[in-house]
């Protein structure tokens, strides 16, 4: 028994040290140092852009096994902006973005693929319009570094494609592609530089 509960302490405090590797990352949604863009084809001529303008989350940034890192977005799926008022009222409609039984979308990662020195694929579940499916993000680190406020920050930039239909949505006009820029500030006991 005392053998037991030793070794159970032992993977207690392995389990600790792996978590307390990693640093945690607020993306910085106060200073607007992050953007979810989005494109669609219009019509089947043209393109369509927007971005979504209320979002949060955080990252986990392991640097010594980037493999063991850890992204969470929460998306305001009503907060939709294409650059035309009128268009995003009717966007936001049951046969469109659905936002008033759904309104919000959430990204969590399952696991992360390491391509190179800059580069991986980050896999995931994204719940959009209620629904849940798995997909993957080809991500692209962009730096670290302090800032001049005191901080530490760190960025990457992700991006993805779906099937409108995947996630039960009514609109046809082939692949959403989204691009995700999000630049954290590392979490300390006391940040004070998150409105700059």
């Amino acid at each position: 028994m005392k053998k037991l509960l030793i070794i159970a302490i032992n993977l207690m405090l392995a389990l600790t040290v792996s978590i307390a590797k990693g640093d945690e990352y607020k993306i910085d949604i106060e200073g607007m140092h992050a953007a979810i863009n989005f494109k669609v084809r219009h019509i089947g001529i043209s393109w369509l852009s927007g971005r979504f303008d209320k979002f949060d989350g955080y990252f986990v940034f392991d640097e010594s096994n980037p493999a063991a890192s850890k992204v969470i977005v929460n998306v305001d799926v009503a907060s939709v902006n294409s650059n035309h008022e009128a268009r995003d009222a009717h966007i936001r409609e049951e046969n469109y973005l659905n936002v008033t039984n759904n309104p919000t979308a959430h990204f969590e990662s399952t696991s992360i693929e390491i391509l190179d020195k800059r580069s991986g694929l980050i896999h995931g579940q994204l719940t959009l319009n209620g629904v849940t499916n798995s997909v993957s993000l080809d991500a692209e680190f962009v730096g670290k570094g302090d800032d001049p406020w005191g901080g530490h920050r760190a960025a990457f930039e992700a991006k993805l494609s779906i099937n409108p239909t995947d996630f039960d949505f009514k609109f046809e006009y082939g692949d959403v592609y989204l691009t995700l820029y999000l630049e954290g500030i590392r979490k300390t006991a006391d940040n004070t530089n998150e409105d700059h």
